[in-house]
């Protein structure tokens, strides 16, 4: 079952990306931008996810992404640690929202980041 530190070793491989506790939790950034938090006890991840993809994802699988109430005005979706795959699929979502956050320099530079993996 994936935990706190794999999801802290993922998000740390991605390029340019820095931990900082904000709101008492850690949270992750690329070039100073958020796009991943570790909230309350640790057992999902929080991350970007534009509105429309977000809401699919958590029709599709509710057993595994939620809106938290206080997100849900904000493109944001939550994940489940113990409901996800493997770390290639915890490394998919991550990524995702990097590049969601990550600056064209960024984008550019690291081409391999560009698209999901196919499942």
């Amino acid at each position: 079952m994936l935990d706190a530190e794999d999801v802290r070793t993922v998000a740390l491989s991605l390029p340019d990306t820095t931990e900082k506790v904000a709101w008492s939790m850690p949270t992750f950034r690329v070039a100073g931008k958020m796009f991943a938090t570790l909230p309350e006890d640790e057992t999902s991840i929080a991350v970007r996810c534009p509105k429309e993809e977000r809401d699919e994802l958590v029709l599709a699988e509710p057993d595994k992404f939620w809106i938290a109430d206080h997100e849900a005005s904000f493109a944001w979706v939550r994940a489940r640690l113990a409901a996800l795959e493997d770390t290639t699929e915890l490394r998919d979502i991550l990524a995702d929202s990097w590049r969601q956050a990550a600056p064209t320099r960024l984008l550019d530079a690291h081409p391999e980041l560009g698209l999901p993996r196919a499942g």
